[in-house]
């Protein structure tokens, strides 16, 4: 499998929703499915340079206290709408809504909300970029389809770069964000750890591609002079006609996307573009710049928006994700076509394909450079956003998510002084694609809604970014000797290995005529060694108790039917072969060495692969149903591979685009005759999907009852969407943008499983020292780091490094401070260090990273040196 995906397109700010008051409401009855036991047949951290430096933390325990009888979610129900950001603050204050978990990110917004009294979380996971149109076609290799003869300059990847210095990131942090934002150059998050390990490396960059206007334009203008444009009386002409550049700006959110939108098109048109200027909500926006074909010339540049909806412990994959046709099968990532060497050194950095922390230093560093010469994407700012709800509800947030991407919002919203409830939920937007879980909507405004109906294998940590076990029971990994991983917490049993073998009755391919797995033994007779092996076990009980939203009982064809989807469709045998899986697909096979079921009861599987993470948490691979948009039950995914090989629908948009076929969704519009006539034929049949393969785990009664369930699941809802979580979908209804969850009486856990996550310490920094230095002299300066005003404990302290620059911001020395008791640290630079200074004003910058939360502190200190 692909790493976890952690990222989603941020629609806008982010999307609106709001819960109505409904009593919860009991699912149908389901047709029993046999229990019985068929026959036996992502990402990290480099934290830990020295693996025993960080002791493991005891797990934290729920208090001992007497529980709750309630069961899975704390509220009857939520109702989630569509509002527009501008009347967050007066609708939460006249009890209209009460909770608004996408996000705002302007100073007066956070201020209205602190005088209302109002409770927030806040999150650093949000980004905004400029996203290009990169096609390219003609004579000059810059053109759209040549029936237009349209001109693309950003088809230039000297033009893309050179936009770096166009936009002045500064002006768009104060004068748009008011101070709620920082500056971006990168693919990677400012408050994430990758950052702070390469902070030396990013000041570096940030430099050449500071705002430099005149430096942009001439840039810019041999280039078009290049490909054949003229510039008349200011205006660049290409065969007599203006060049003019479609912007496709996002009015919806905030505002802050259109006011980005709208000084980059006066950048644009100061240095000779014209600029069509146009305004569309996330919805309006999506046919265009994702669904479209981007050959088709119909926009140049988008007000792109992300948000990163864990804390992301190595975002090392985010080269291969934004950059590359593996990053979505979608038809604007299949026109990326970085160098040879960017794309290597992707791959190499998702796949974690190096023996040391100083080789991946090496490789992100060029990937960094790499990146801003390609340029697909110009970042901008990475948000300090909050969400705001009434001072009656309670909520965990995640750090980098906020609230709508927190997985744990949905085990912890509630209200504070009771159980139950209808909850009113607002996003900015609402049901923006289709939703599938195999290519559907990635939009976080669907994504949102999903975390209520998922359940999880591991649940991340809102803090850390770790994994913890959800239905998990238990799991090991073994990781070969001399590789970086370390360990933090006492769940997962780790050791190193001299060598792992595979065993070579392990899975590690597919034939898609047969439909039969292949095994190591079979294609490697010879034998297969591994980096790292993931063994995880799952409760005795865990398919007795763990039922799908539809009655059915989860079963062993659950996680079978996911390995199978993950091979089939980039097999070109396959009657589902989508071509768009491919490349994604072939990334995953470079490092894959197999997977085994040892026992089908209890539920244990092995995996290998030689791709790993930095943290021994994070190489745990649970094997969860999750296809990266969504969970899925093997009948749900049965009927929609039914109507995708018989060309009715289509689960990713690419392959929709190129059939001309309706991209499936399983929740509205006109999928759903069609999933409803294949549901009607699988039952009909006693429809085994795969059968060579799945018959050994799925029999013909198993089989008989999930379809029954799912078609009086969808008689009584009105969909097909069903998962396992604490919350179930009710009811859909797409063109006012609402839908309703309810209360999963069926869901195993107790309300407070996961209350222990309260606040997250996160550090404060203050630097202090001497104003006026004497080149060649030693000085020192004070780091103090706290929070909540007490001395932050030495114990709980990651690191602290300093970066001196001199005055002309050239990086001079780092280092370490020394720590001299709890919360404090001193920098002591020697007189050869300050030597290396000119007279002027110099900038010492300190980076403070924790072993109880992932998001590094920075401060800063100013002094003058002299001779």
């Amino acid at each position: 499998m692909m790493r976890n995906r952690s990222t989603t397109f941020l629609g806008l700010l982010l999307a609106t929703s709001m819960v109505l008051a409904a009593c919860a409401a009991p699912a149908p009855t389901p047709t029993p499915v046999p229990t019985q036991p068929p026959a036996e047949p992502t990402k990290a951290p480099e934290q830990q340079a020295q693996p025993t430096e960080v002791p493991p933390t005891a797990t934290p325990e729920p208090t001992p206290t007497s529980r709750p009888p309630r069961t899975g979610g704390w509220l009857d129900a939520i109702t989630m709408v569509k509002i527009s950001p501008d009347a967050v603050l007066t609708q939460l204050q006249a009890e209209e809504i009460d909770i608004y978990a996408s996000t705002l990110g302007r100073a007066e917004q956070f201020k209205a909300a602190q005088d209302a009294r109002l409770g927030y979380t806040q999150n650093f996971g949000g980004a905004y970029e400029l996203t290009f149109n990169p096609y390219g076609g003609g004579a000059n290799g810059a053109l759209f389809d040549q029936s237009t003869g349209k001109l693309n300059p950003f088809a230039v990847p000297a033009i893309r770069e050179a936009m770096n210095m166009l936009v002045d990131r500064d002006y768009i942090v104060q004068e748009i964000y008011g101070g709620l934002a920082s500056p971006k150059f990168f693919p990677i998050t400012g408050a994430f750890p990758d950052y702070a390990r390469l902070a030396d490396v990013a000041r570096e960059l940030e430099a050449k591609y500071a705002y430099n206007e005149t430096k942009a334009d001439e840039i810019i203008t041999a280039e078009m002079e290049k490909l054949g444009a003229t510039k008349v009386d200011g205006k660049w002409t290409y065969n007599g006609e203006p060049v003019t550049l479609i912007f496709i700006i996002r009015n919806d959110g905030d505002g802050t996307r259109k006011l980005i939108g709208d000084y980059v098109s006066a950048q644009l048109e100061k240095i000779g573009f014209t600029v069509d200027r146009q305004y569309k909500t996330s919805s309006e926006a999506s046919p265009i710049w994702i669904r479209g074909n981007p050959a088709d010339g119909l926009w140049h540049l988008y007000t792109g928006g992300w948000l990163t909806t864990a804390v992301d412990r190595d975002q090392g994959d985010n080269f291969l994700s934004y950059y590359t046709k593996d990053g979505q099968p979608l038809p604007l990532w299949q026109a990326y076509k970085p160098t040879e060497e960017f794309y290597q050194l992707a791959q190499a950095l998702n796949n974690n394909n190096f023996s040391t922390l100083e080789e991946r230093r090496e490789l992100f560093a060029k990937a960094l450079r790499l990146a801003m010469e390609d340029s697909v994407r110009v970042w901008l700012v990475d948000q300090k956003a909050f969400s705001p709800y009434r001072p009656d509800v309670s909520v965990t947030g995640d750090l980098a998510g906020g609230i709508q991407g927190s997985q744990l919002q949905a085990f912890t919203l509630r209200f504070a002084d009771r159980e139950g409830g209808d909850l009113k939920y607002a996003m900015s937007d609402l049901l923006v694609e289709p939703w599938n879980p195999v290519a559907g909507s990635n939009w976080v405004f669907d994504t949102a809604p999903k975390r209520f109906i998922n359940d999880y294998g591991l649940i991340a940590d809102p803090f850390t970014g770790l994994a913890w076990p959800q239905r998990v029971e238990s799991a090991s990994v073994e990781v070969k000797e001399g590789l970086p991983v370390g360990k933090t917490l006492d769940w997962v049993d780790f050791k190193f290995a001299a060598e792992i073998k595979v065993p070579a009755d392990a899975f590690i391919d597919w034939d898609a005529e047969k439909q039969v797995f292949i095994t190591v033994g079979e294609k490697f007779p010879e034998g297969l060694t591994a980096n790292r092996k993931s063994t995880v076990t799952y409760p005795k009980d865990f398919f007795q108790k763990t039922k799908w939203h539809d009655g059915s009982n989860f079963s062993v064809g659950d996680f079978m039917m996911l390995w199978i989807m993950t091979f089939d469709r980039a097999k070109e045998a396959s009657k589902i072969y989508d071509k768009s899986a491919v490349a994604s697909f072939e990334t995953f096979a470079k490092d894959f060495k197999g997977f085994r079921i040892v026992s089908t009861d209890p539920f244990v599987v092995e995996y290998y692969s030689d791709a790993f993470a930095l943290d021994a948490e994070l190489n745990v691979f649970d094997n969860w149903p999750e296809y990266g948009y969504g969970n899925g039950a093997w009948h749900m995914i049965a009927i929609g591979n039914l109507a995708e090989e018989n060309g009715e629908l289509a689960y990713s948009a690419a392959k929709a685009d190129e059939k001309k076929i309706e991209w499936m969704s399983f929740i509205d519009g006109p999928s759903l005759e069609i999933l409803k006539k294949y549901l009607d034929q699988a039952a009909a049949e006693k429809y085994v999907p795969y059968a060579p393969t799945l018959s050994q785990y799925i029999t013909l009664e198993e089989a008989a009852a999930r379809y029954q369930n799912l078609a009086d699941w969808y008689a009584k809802q009105g969909h097909f969407w069903i998962g396992t979580g604490p919350y179930y979908l009710d009811k859909v209804f797409s063109v006012e943008k609402t839908l309703t969850l309810k209360h999963n009486p069926d869901f195993q856990d107790p309300a407070d499983k996961w209350a222990r996550f309260a606040e997250a310490k996160i550090a404060q920094v203050e630097v202090d020292g001497e104003g006026r230095v004497t080149i060649g002299k030693e000085a020192s300066f004070d780091v103090l780091v706290t929070f909540k005003d007490q001395p932050y404990p030495a114990a709980e302290i990651q690191e602290v490094k300093y970066l001196l620059f001199d005055a002309n911001n050239a990086l001079v020395a780092t280092g370490v401070a020394e720590a001299t008791g709890d919360g404090q640290y001193a920098v002591k630079l020697d007189a050869d260090v300050t030597g290396k200074l000119t007279e002027g004003s110099n900038k010492l910058e300190v980076v403070v990273t924790s072993k109880l939360v992932s998001v590094p502190t920075f401060a800063s200190f100013q002094f003058v040196t002299v001779k």
